[in-house]
């Protein structure tokens, strides 16, 4: 095949380009949403630290009444001001 055979062989089949659909636009994020995003987040590890303080000083509170309990009367010599 000569050269001007190959250009005409080439010539004679389309090149077709399919073009896909365009993906959907996404959707719009306002500095309002994003505000109280921020301030749900903070609430959460607020609230989650509230629960954390309450355990730990129920657990305190618990240890001290407990060995309070255990303690016979009269025998240290600290004073106890009954809050």
């Amino acid at each position: 095949m000569s050269k001007w055979g190959e250009m005409l062989f080439f010539l004679q089949q389309p090149i077709v380009v399919e073009v896909g659909k365009a993906p959907p636009e996404a959707t719009r994020i306002t500095y309002s949403e994003v505000i109280l995003g921020a301030f749900g987040v903070a609430g959460l590890i607020m609230v989650l630290a509230a629960l954390a303080g309450l355990a730990v000083g129920a657990v305190i509170i618990y240890r001290k009444k407990r060995a309070e309990a255990t303690t016979p009367t009269g025998t240290t010599d600290h004073v106890r001001l009954r809050i």
